[in-house]
């Protein structure tokens, strides 16, 4: 299994502005599901008055589900993260609203602005952090919706192998990420 993200198959597609499409109503390609993230994004007088700030753990809601698909709201006071971990077979859209979050993989941490967005297929690993001083809001988009979330036993950055030989699983309910 490859953990490199489709940007590093195919570039990056949010680089290229005016191949970006509206969102459609049901999203079925990556530049749609990128599309709706966006359209979500824009549209902060619906997402906004949901979003919470939980200094136990992160804060989570269920924003909106579709044919395939599931889009959640998470919340982030410094220090919060999620633990290095993949989203199984789903494949996803990260979007940060607020803040920062700080991304660290195989090939090392990156600082994730408001606005930033990711995206990443099936078995990329990963570990988000809130490493700043002030809470963040991100939206994840997973296709098909998160059933599993595996944990790996050791840092992403430090990997040595593609997919650890036995996987602890977590709840999604619990750790949406």
């Amino acid at each position: 299994m490859n953990s490199d993200s489709d940007l590093q198959i195919a570039g990056d597609i949010l680089a290229v502005q005016h191949l970006l499409q509206p969102a459609r109503e049901h999203p079925a390609t990556v530049a749609d599901f990128v599309g709706l993230a966006r359209s979500i994004a824009a549209d902060r007088a619906h997402w906004a008055p949901l979003v919470e700030y939980d200094a136990a753990s992160r804060w989570y809601h269920r924003l909106r589900t579709g044919p395939g698909y599931e889009v959640w709201l998470l919340s982030w006071v410094p220090g919060q993260g999620t633990g290095p971990h993949d989203h199984g077979p789903s494949s996803g859209v990260l979007t940060v609203l607020e803040g920062q979050l700080t991304e660290r993989t195989r090939r090392g941490p990156i600082t994730l602005a408001a606005g930033a967005q990711r995206v990443f297929a099936p078995g990329y690993a990963h570990d988000l952090v809130n490493d700043s001083l002030e809470p963040a809001v991100s939206l994840h988009i997973y296709y098909p919706g998160l059933t599993e979330m595996p944990m790996h036993p050791e840092p992403v950055a430090q990997a040595r192998r593609e997919t650890p030989r036995e996987t602890p699983r977590v709840a999604v309910e619990s750790l949406a990420g």
